[in-house]
Formats: structure tokens, sequence, C-alpha cells
């Protein structure tokens, strides 16, 4: 037997009050005289005797009742066989929002991890690692427990067991559910090798959960008082099959569709909705799901932002595009000659359209590979003149098209038809109608063709390309093979030309800000507006907060031009709308979801832990807490020892006991003896 606190033995000395106490009980014999002294001779003798021996238990009980309290204090215990050298244990609960799923005992995951991590108490030493570094005491430490909650930034299993953050002489205790999209082998790969590690998986009841997967819209380019659909991709993380979940969907706080849906484990299911933007301000939109237990991720939140109007710069002699956007509200068009650019006006240009230009200067040529730079699109319409080509063959090279080759024309240009594009070409999806059309196709005269770097749009009957898109920077180049003018194309005539005009534009606009964001992301980056009263210069960041409710966050702040990137702050834990405010200015608002990973409750077994620690980590050992920690107590007999104190504190008990029946025997003793004399 070993003792773990051994100077509590000082408390031995304690013994010597109840023999003292003892030694001022005993009382001198008096001395009376009778007629008759041979019968009282004989009754005293009697009486002594029983006294001495009542007196002589009744110390013994109280001193075997202040050693037993004293070794009670000592800690005691005998070594197990497979003992440890540890000066403390190290308690990790795994506090997701998986750890939400029912248990029958303890009513959550997260509530039997608890349970079982109150268990582990022996140490000299106890540290929660989901409440800091520090070492507990055993009433502060039971506090942290039960002061856990979920969360949506629970702790990361993987690397506070990589990291082995508080040295090899403390045992690590994992409690968790193991889930296979979370914890994975190579943790334990890593793992120190002089370290123990407990893993304690906690298993629920098999369940379905159904929630958004994913959200998306079907153009980003969204316009009011017409029909957007909604595309909503929603899984079963559950391991049972989920059957009649009804969703509702809402916009504002109007309701604007409900279903139900039924979903196999690991299977998803994509519905489509069709909603309208009543005006130009930013909708908020929730998808509803009604799933119990796992209520977490019921709601997922989104935004739909109706599109800005589209910049469009033309350039050159003439306006050839402006029949296609200078009516249409979508568009904001402006045309600037050749001799007389509008510098101002393209650099906020989404599309600059380049038309017949004959020479492309140094500054022109920088604009339009700023134009690209930034994610805009730059739609060339080449000329036919011949000393224009080695300026358009440099502009070419520098936009990462490569090299074109020049048609040498006669006198009068041969037209030949371009051949009718495929309606299920993403570029002409939803252009030519839920029934195909005869359209009359253009006639065109190529002045240039190039290699099959790009993507071609049109293209002739012979299989020459008409209309090319090229990837260059963050933007789009789209690339005629032929003028406008009448001798070499009729396409402005055409009932293909307005459609490709708007389509081209459209594809330039981007919304940098995403329908929805998870709260576990590290930064959001946005396209925000400048400060009051300084429209030319870069947006302020100084003064951004997340603001949702009464929760006011201030976030990590960068500006790279006009483009922002907010860091999330630890502290962000619930989904939501949060507003992005500048001086009480409201800039926008975004929806923040919890992590999809933990919707996915598909965990490892015990026997699934078991296999992946293996033979050869002898430092890994996963044990399974069984009813009540019975299966953990026994562990930890094994490997602590087992601890005496319970049964010293017994015997101080029965010691205690036997001195109060052994004090009231010797009162009826003594009334006994007194009746024969």
């Amino acid at each position: 037997m070993q003792l773990l606190y051994p100077w509590f033995l000082l408390g031995l000395l304690a013994t010597a009050i109840p023999v003292v106490i003892h030694l001022l009980q005993l009382r001198r014999p008096q001395r009376v005289l009778f007629t008759n002294t041979e019968i009282i001779r004989r009754v005293e003798l009697v009486a002594a005797r029983y006294r001495k021996v009542q007196q002589l238990l009744v110390l013994l009980a109280r001193v075997a009742t202040v050693v037993a309290l004293v070794f009670v204090f000592c800690q005691p215990f005998l070594e197990a066989k497979e003992a440890r050298n540890t000066s403390g244990i190290d308690v990790l609960i795994d506090n997701s929002f998986s750890m939400e799923a029912s248990d029958v005992t303890y009513g959550s995951l997260m509530r039997r991890a608890i349970g079982e991590a109150r268990k582990l108490s022996e140490g000299s030493q106890l540290r929660l690692i989901n409440a800091g570094s520090n070492s507990l005491s055993k009433a502060v430490y039971s506090d942290k427990l039960d002061k856990l909650r979920p969360t949506a930034k629970g702790v990361l299993i993987d690397k506070y067991v990589i990291e082995d953050r508080y040295g090899k002489g403390n045992s690590l205790y994992v409690f968790s559910d193991f889930q296979k999209n979370v914890f994975s082998a190579d943790a334990l790969n890593k793992l120190a090798a002089g370290k123990e590690v407990v893993l304690v998986p906690v298993q629920g009841q098999p369940i379905g959960n159904i929630y958004v997967d994913s959200l998306w819209v079907d153009d980003a380019f969204l316009r009011v008082r017409t029909n957007v659909g909604i595309h909503m991709r929603l899984r079963n993380g559950g391991s049972v099959a989920a059957v009649d979940c009804p969703v509702k969907v809402f916009l504002g706080k109007r309701q604007v569709a409900a279903f139900r849906v039924t979903a196999e484990p690991g299977r998803a299911v994509t519905s489509v909705v069709q909603v309208q933007l009543e005006d130009e301000r930013l909708a908020l939109g929730r998808v509803v799901t009604e799933d119990v237990p796992m209520t977490f991720d019921n709601t997922f939140y989104f935004t739909l932002q109706p599109a800005a109007a589209i910049r469009v710069l033309e350039i050159g002699a003439e306006p050839v595009s402006q029949q296609a956007y200078a009516n249409e509200p979508l568009f904001k068009y402006s045309f600037s000659k050749v001799q007389n650019v509008d510098y101002s006006a393209m650099r906020q240009a989404n599309t600059v359209v380049l038309n017949e230009v004959n020479t492309l200067d140094t500054g022109l040529k920088d604009g339009l590979r700023a134009v690209v730079k930034r994610g805009g699109s730059v739609v060339v319409i080449p000329t036919a003149a011949r000393t224009a080509r080695a300026t358009y063959q440099q502009f070419f090279r520098e936009m990462g098209i490569g090299t074109v080759e020049w048609e040498d024309l006669g006198a009068t240009p041969e037209l030949r038809e371009v051949a009718m594009p495929n309606a299920r070409e993403p570029f002409f999806r939803d252009v030519f109608g839920a029934q195909a059309r005869a359209v009359t196709m253009p006639r065109v005269a190529p002045v240039l063709r190039w290699s099959r770097t790009g993507t071609d749009i049109l293209r002739l009957r012979d299989g020459e390309s008409y209309l090319a898109n090229f990837v260059s920077g963050a933007g789009q180049v789209y690339v005629f093979s032929a003028p406008f003018t009448k001798e070499y194309s009729d396409f402005t005539t055409q009932a293909l030309f307005v459609p490709v005009m708007y389509r081209m534009a459209m594809l330039s606009y981007k919304n940098e800000q995403l329908p929805a964001y998870r709260l576990t992301q590290e930064a959001v980056n946005l396209q925000l507006p400048a400060s009051a009263g300084n429209t030319s210069g870069p947006a302020d960041a100084s003064n951004l907060k997340l603001v949702k409710d009464s929760l006011t966050l201030i976030p990590g702040q960068r500006v790279v031009g006009q483009e922002m990137r907010l860091e999330l702050p630890q502290e962000m834990n619930e989904a939501g709308f949060y507003q992005v405010q500048r001086l009480g200015e409201v800039l926008t608002t975004l929806a923040f979801n919890q992590d999809k990973r933990e919707s996915e409750l598909a965990a490892y077994s015990v026997d699934d832990l078991r296999q992946m620690v293996g033979p050869n980590r002898p430092n890994v050992r996963v044990v399974e807490a069984g009813n009540a920690g019975v299966g953990l107590a026994k562990f930890r007999q094994e490997r602590m020892g087992t601890p005496l104190w319970r049964y010293f504190l017994a015997l101080a008990l029965l010691t205690l006991l036997a001195e109060a029946l052994l004090v009231r025997f010797d009162r009826r003793g003594t009334k006994r003896v007194v009746g024969v004399a």
C-alpha cells in the first residue's frame, strides 16, 4: 500500500486525545464498610473487571476512528500492475454541435462526456483544456465542466492531440463522438510517443438529420420582379432514413415555399424554388427544416442581392453596340472616341467594347489590362486595316491570347455563314427558350484566326471560330474574327446580336458577396463602397463592425483597393444575419451558418478506433465508457492503482458505531450490577 499524501500521517498525533480523555475519566475507588463483607467483595470485583474491559474497548474504538480518518486524508492506494508516473491529468471534451445527439442516460452526448470526465479526480493536477491551461482544484474543475456548452467553434481534437501542449508527464483523456469527417488517423500518426492518450468515445442513438448542404441560384445576375430559381441541396447526415421531413423557405417575413423531403442516410436531394425579389434591397432568406433532436442546423440563412447596373464602355469611331445597351436599364452605356478615351469611365467599367480601333496606344492597352486584372471583360472587334495588325499582335500577346493569323482578303470579302450554336452551351443558357426556334444566322468574312487556346462560342459552318473567349488575369477577353462593318458582317442586323452582346456584358458582372458563409471560415472577402465624402479613394476599414441584434464584434480588417478582407472573430459562434456597419451606416448584411461537417453524424466506433490505433502505439488506448463509466473506472484502476480511502472511511464510520454501542451497553450493565447489590 502507498500513500498519495503521506504528510497527513502527522494527524496520528491526534490519537493522544482519546487516551487523555480515557485517563481523565478513571474514578478513584471509595472504601465503604458493610456488616457482611463477603458478598460485597464479590460484587465489586465483578463490576471492576467489567468496567475495565468496557473502557478499553471504547478507547480502542476512538483511537481506531482517528487513525482511519487520518488514512482517509492520506489517500492510500494499491499500486497497479501497469503503474505510470504521471504528474497530472489533462481532459479534453469535444464541445462541437454534433455532441447534441441524444443519450438515454444523460440526455445528450455532451452531458454524458461531462459525467464521465467528472470521475477523473485522482490526479494531483487537473486541467480542463476547454477552459485553458491552468491547473484546477476538484471543485473548480467540476464547476468548469458544468459550464461547458456546445459551440460553433468547438475544440479541434486533432490540433490539441497533436500539439502535446502540456508536456509528456500528463495523461490526456479525450471525450468525443469522433466524427469521421473531423477526427483523422493522421492525428494518431503525429502523437508524441512518451505521452499517454486515452480516447473515450461516446456514442448516441442512430438518428436521421436533414440539413442544407449548399444553396445557389440560377444566375449571379439577379433582377427585380424576375423569377429566380433557388437550388437547395438537402442532405441526410444521420445513420437512419429521414422520411417526410418538413422544409419551409422564407424570404423576409414571407413564406414562399413549403415541401417535404425523404432521404436515405448519406444521400442528398436537390429542390428548386422559384421566387421573385420585390425591390432592389438585399433580401434576407431562411430555409427551415423540422427534425429532432439535432436542431442546431435546422435553420439555414442566406441573402439575395439584386445586381447593380452593369457599366459598358465602347471605344471606337462609331457607337455600334449602343442599340443593344442604351435602352436597357440593366446597363449603363457610354461611348468614347479613340482620340478622347474616358479613362475614368474605363476604371469603373465592367465591360469595354473595343470596336475596330486602328491604333492601340500604350495608355489604352494599360487601361484594358487593368480592366481584366480586376475581373472585367474586354470585347475585341478587329479592324480590317493592315496597318493595325502589328499593334493587335502585340496586344493579343500581352493579354495571353497568343499569336493570331491574319487573312489576306480580296477586294470583295467572301461572306460565310455562322453555324447554329448549341443551346446547351453555358453561354447560351436560356437564350433560345424552352423550344428550339429557327434563327437566321449571320454571314461574316473573318480577317483573323487563332489557335485553339480559347473557348469557341460561335463557329462558322466550316468549323473555324467566329467568337471565342480567352481567360486573361481575373477577367475575360472576347474576340470576334470579323469586323462589324457591312462589308465583313451582317451580325448587327441579326436576332443573335442583342443576346450575345447582353450575355458578354452580364458575365462580366461579379457579385463578391456570396448568399451564405460558414462560421468556421477564417475570413470573408467583400467589395465595399468608399466612405462618405471619399468616393474616389479606397474604403475605410478602421471602423467596420459586425452587428447582430445586441451583439457587436470587431473583425480583423485589411483593405486592398476596394476589396475588403474581414477576419472573423473567435467569439462569433451564433448563426444568423450580421450587419457590416461603418460609423453607424449599414453597408451590407451577411448570412452565417454552422459548419456543415458537424451535421454529418457518422462516427468511428470503439472497434474502428482500436483498429486505427493498432499495436504500434502503446501510449494510445481506446476505452469504452460503458454504463455509468464502469469501463473507464476499471481502466483508471488498472493504470493508476486501487484507491483505498473509501475503505478507511467506512472503517471510521464502523468504529464510531461500535463506540456508540459500547457506551450504551455500558450504561445498561451498570444498572444490572446495582440491582444485585
